[in-house]
């Protein structure tokens, strides 16, 4: 059942929170959003109405009367670069961890301790935390990874799914559903029994992304996540339940919505499925693959998150047979063998071969190059002819100096040229792996691990993106500058070291 904003968030609905965003007072829009009012928000409400048209009102006078910073806002890590990059980074697991604590502000309360991307980022983040994993578990951190479960585990028990991240205003999406791979780590390192005392989660996880799959019918081809084809195949789109700006980018949003001479009602919503996807934003998502006003996120079906979903009625079959219902895993079997089919149907392209996302709108294939074409090959799927087409595009046009880059449009945006990102080049060097393109998987990994330390060595950071296509260049692009820490590019970074 759809909630209000307003119910799950009711700070982005006052007066003062507009006026605090829309008054670029904080360089950042996430900054505000992650302040803690001192009183109750409908209080300080009032008294901002009461003073606001006032002569002397001074705005930033009354942001600090009236709350507190985020506690992590102002922390700095300072590196030792005379340390081994390995050294730095297993130590640098307990600065990014956080302690539970209770929900204030903004902030959702996580029963266990936690690991934080780093610099803006002082939550959980879904998909970033199974890359911080693969650290974690080369680091010898069970515990952590444990909790980090244990926590989304929570999460979905609570909420009925994992939001993007533990703030309120991230209710409304999740991110992509990386949660039973980061089981599977788990059972790695404690056994089959680990699937089956997860399988309740799991399964909700599951029904979250399917929900409205009962209600699809050809007068209703989409609703929520799921789309129904022609063919009677249902596949998966990102979403998100609310068609307004997003809290942590409310200026950047509106902004954008005034600059064009009209948008269609589902304009916030497709920014909002495009924050879901966690390519937040890539050409992937814009009609003509060069425009951000052109964003139509929520009429394409995404290769990527199709294969996730395909990955957990696997584990879902796994698990149901390890637990001893044949029936049910019998059922997932199923489901992931339609899925497996789709994938080859509606996102290959055998004459540029290469997967691409797919427009159900336009009932045609995208046509944006983008590395989310490697899922395919991570998780198996893909022929064996169609893995080297797909290898082949890869060594031609995406491998550069630095690694592997995002798509081949310069656009601009963040998930585009000339940038690379730590998870994409882990899903590359493994999708290339598992069909036996070792020289080319051990050029991406080593490029990258080079990038990585050239970046460490000239400034003491590990950070969020890198220009691979220039990596004496910091990376740029997107609607914040580029953060350092960084969860998933340490822990992307150690287990290509210790593989």
């Amino acid at each position: 059942m759809l909630q209000l904003l307003e119910d799950t968030y009711p700070f982005a609905s006052t007066e003062v929170f507009k006026a605090v965003q829309m008054s670029s007072f904080f360089p950042d829009s996430k900054t505000f959003t992650d302040y803690i009012p001192k009183t109750d928000i409908g209080i300080i409400e009032v008294k901002f109405l009461a003073q606001r048209n006032e002569p002397d009102f001074n705005l930033a006078q009354f942001v600090a009367e009236n709350f507190d910073k985020n506690p992590f806002e102002s922390l700095e890590y300072h590196s030792d670069t005379t340390k081994a990059i390995s050294e730095h980074l297993d130590g640098l697991w307990e600065i990014l961890t956080r302690e539970p604590a209770d929900a204030q502000g903004s902030l959702i309360a996580l029963p266990h301790p936690y690991i934080v991307p780093g610099g803006r980022f002082q939550e959980i983040y879904y998909w970033d935390s199974y890359f911080s994993i693969l650290g974690l578990q080369t680091s010898r951190r069970v515990d952590l990874i444990e909790n980090i479960v244990n926590n989304f585990a929570h999460l979905i028990d609570q909420i009925g799914y994992i939001p993007n991240g533990n703030r309120a205003y991230f209710l409304g999406r999740s991110q992509p559903p990386f949660f039973s791979l980061m089981v599977e780590v788990l059972r790695e390192e404690k056994g089959d029994e680990i699937l089956t005392k997860y399988l309740p989660v799991l399964e909700k996880e599951y029904q979250f992304w399917m929900s409205g799959k009962d209600e699809l019918s050809t007068q209703n081809q989409a609703n929520n996540r799921v789309v129904l084809l022609e063919d009677g195949v249902v596949l998966n789109r990102f979403w998100d339940e609310y068609d307004t700006p997003r809290p942590e980018s409310y200026r950047e949003d509106v902004e954008l919505a005034e600059s064009l001479s009209e948008h269609s009602e589902g304009f916030y919503r497709h920014i909002r499925a495009a924050a879901e996807s966690g390519w937040d934003f890539s050409s992937r998502w814009f009609k003509d693959c060069q425009n951000m006003n052109t964003i139509h996120t929520t009429e394409i079906l995404p290769v990527d998150l199709n294969c996730l979903l395909l990955n957990l009625e696997k584990t879902l079959s796994k698990a149901h047979s390890l637990s001893g219902n044949e029936e049910e895993s019998q059922e997932y079997t199923i489901l992931a063998s339609q899925r497996e089919s789709a994938i080859s149907t509606y996102f290959y392209n055998a004459e540029k071969g290469f997967y691409f996302d797919y427009d159900f709108v336009a009932q045609s294939q995208k046509d944006c190059y983008s590395l989310a074409a490697v899922f395919p090959l991570f998780f198996k799927v893909a022929k064996q002819a169609d893995a080297e087409t797909v290898a082949n595009v890869l060594k031609t046009d995406f491998l550069q100096d630095g690694g592997v880059i995002t798509t081949l449009n310069k656009t601009g945006q963040q998930w585009d040229s000339p940038n690379g990102w730590a998870p994409l080049q882990y899903m590359t060097y493994k999708g290339l792996v598992q069909y036996g393109f070792m020289d080319l998987a051990n050029e991406v990994k080593n490029r990258w691990m080079k990038t990585n330390e050239k970046v460490y060595q000239q400034t003491g950071k590990m950070t969020e993106k890198y220009n691979v296509k220039t990596p004496d260049i910091l990376a740029g692009g997107g609607e914040y500058p580029n953060q350092d820490g960084f969860g998933w590019t340490n822990g992307v970074y150690l287990k290509f070291l210790r593989g």
